[in-house]
């Protein structure tokens, strides 16, 4: 078997065969899908890329207003656009390793207060200027400016100083934390020549790519940077290309016709069709995204906690899960966590579906009962107006008047999330607790998208951050997810797998559980073959 495997793991390398080629092969080997896909991975890592020529995604997620100003990041097409251009100090690996990029090492003291990133050295923005630990302090200061409406402000709110020293990025907590490489490996901390004080939305940065075309709402072009410092990793194609396609179905028939050589959201109900089709396959990561409704807490009639049970309680898990995620997926507990997670609690009761529990705690509320407005879009998630309609009619049969409006996909991320007090949305989930708490349920978080501000709850997170104690931190974290299962404006029914559609063009796809499209970095670490 060892020489079958062997052989099979070359062609791999050789860009011979297919991942499902592989998988089916293996299976049929009496392979477990573990062990296959871990060879299969260090197989395909091991590939000779093909450089040149043209790689092409085709992405929900894009709207008019995007813009390349890391801080406003929001969706998945302006994601994939920074990390053309931009890198951060440290990335997280499919394995959950830290990686690190323009940070090429990190010290922390004892009480893991003081954090010590050395800058790596020679590297040059797109500009033609250095990178030094200054062009890291400005970035980190710019995104610690409220005026800045950065999605990382709840993360970097935690450093208490900051500073370069010589070649060396230095940061002073008030708190320890354990995880603090971590949360610099947020994708809006996106180092730019004077921390893009002057102009964030440049697109300077040390990518492997550079602006070509920015079309917002339509397409986005990338030209490989000639003194991009990893070349031999990353940015093989000459050219990138990003193209808006928010239809799950315009999506797949671009697949389809090699319009594009990857999607992103692959509806579940068109997956194992699409993944029969020829010269194409689909691949599925299962992590940390969650597809979710949002309830501001502190607008009526969601500032009611017997209101937001009342719709915790009306909403079918099993059945979401099964007619919208058709399998590509995992039922939810109304907190941002699950197994992906380390210090995970698994002992905290899963909440389940009851009409009965659901109209008494909606009269308890004392709603007036007129409609409550749930707004959605295609472009949420995918299945989304769907995952509402059920939605609708288990709430209603609970007594709730739930309603729902279909917002158009363009502008729903500039004037719907964030903004309405009860929406439809998703998070690709972050590498630890912290900051998945740190960017959306800490009360100074600029995507707090749920009001959610509780001393006791900072309190609790700050806590953790400080306890080196793995027991007594899982504890906390324990607490902390309970209270927003059961006080908190999120309705989680459900924990997407991510699902893209691939040509077999495409070389170098790595499986990688931290978010879709390879964790949004398909553009610049895959190739098309010749």
């Amino acid at each position: 078997m060892n020489n079958q495997l062997d052989y099979m793991a070359s062609r791999v390398t050789a860009g011979k065969m297919t991942r499902r080629e592989f998988m089916g092969k293996a299976a049929a080997l009496g392979v477990s899908a573990v062990v296959a896909t871990s060879i299969y991975t260090g197989a395909a890592r091991a590939a000779d890329p093909v450089r040149g020529g043209t790689i092409k995604l085709g992405s929900s997620g894009g709207e008019s207003t995007n813009t390349m100003d890391p801080a406003l990041t929001a969706s998945e097409v302006p994601l994939s656009n920074i990390r053309h251009w931009g890198e951060t100090l440290v990335e997280v690996s499919p394995e959950g390793s830290l990686d690190f990029r323009l940070a090429e090492s990190v010290e922390a003291s004892a009480d893991a207060k003081t954090w010590t990133f050395k800058i790596r050295p020679g590297v040059e923005f797109s500009n033609g200027k250095t990178l030094t630990a200054e062009d890291v302090l400005k970035t980190m200061q710019r995104h610690s400016n409220e005026d800045s409406q950065s999605g990382a402000l709840g993360i970097v709110k935690g450093i208490e100083n900051m500073r370069a020293d010589g070649d060396y990025f230095v940061v002073e907590l008030g708190t320890a934390n354990a995880d603090l490489p971590y949360l610099m490996e947020d994708y809006h901390l996106m180092i730019q020549p004077d921390g893009g004080m002057e102009d964030p939305a440049a697109g300077i940065g040390t990518g492997p790519y550079t602006i070509e075309f920015d079309e917002p709402g339509v397409r986005h072009g990338f030209k490989r940077n000639p003194n991009y410092w990893d070349a031999d990793n990353r940015g093989f194609a000459e050219f990138s290309e990003v193209l808006v396609l928010n239809d799950a179905t315009a999506r797949a028939a671009a697949l389809q016709s090699g319009q594009v050589h990857a999607i992103n959201r692959v509806d579940p109900k068109v997956a194992a069709l699409l993944g029969r089709a020829p010269n194409l396959r689909v691949e599925s990561a299962s992590g940390r995204g969650h597809y979710v409704f949002i309830m501001h807490v502190d607008t009526a009639p969601f500032d009611a906690n017997e209101l937001r049970l009342a719709l915790k309680y009306a909403i079918n898990r099993e059945e979401l899960v099964d007619k919208i995620l058709r399998g590509y997926g995992s039922i939810g507990n109304d907190f941002p966590i699950n197994a992906s997670y380390p210090l995970f609690d698994d002992s905290i009761p899963q909440r389940e579906f009851d009409l009965e529990k659901a109209a008494e705690h909606y009269k308890a509320s004392g709603h007036d009962g007129s409609p409550i407005i749930l707004r959605t879009a295609d472009g949420a998630f995918s299945g989304a107006v769907d995952a509402a309609s059920l939605f609708q009619q288990s709430a209603q049969a609970a007594g709730i008047p739930l309603e729902i409006k279909r917002e158009p996909n363009d502008g729903y991320w500039s004037e719907v999330w964030n903004k309405q007090p009860f929406c439809a949305s998703y998070w690709g989930g972050r590498p630890v607790q912290d900051q998945m708490y740190s960017t959306a349920y800490l009360s100074t978080a600029d995507w707090n998208d749920t009001r959610w501000k509780r001393d006791d709850f900072d309190a609790m997170l700050l806590s953790a951050r400080g306890e080196l104690d793995e027991a007594k931190r899982k504890e906390t974290y324990s607490k902390m997810g309970q209270m927003l299962r059961d006080e908190g404006g999120l309705i989680l029914p459900m924990f997407n797998d991510f699902v893209s559609g691939v040509s077999n063009s495409v070389g170098g796809w790595v499986t990688d559980p931290n978010g879709e499209m390879m964790h949004n970095k398909f553009n610049i670490k895959c190739w098309v073959e010749a």
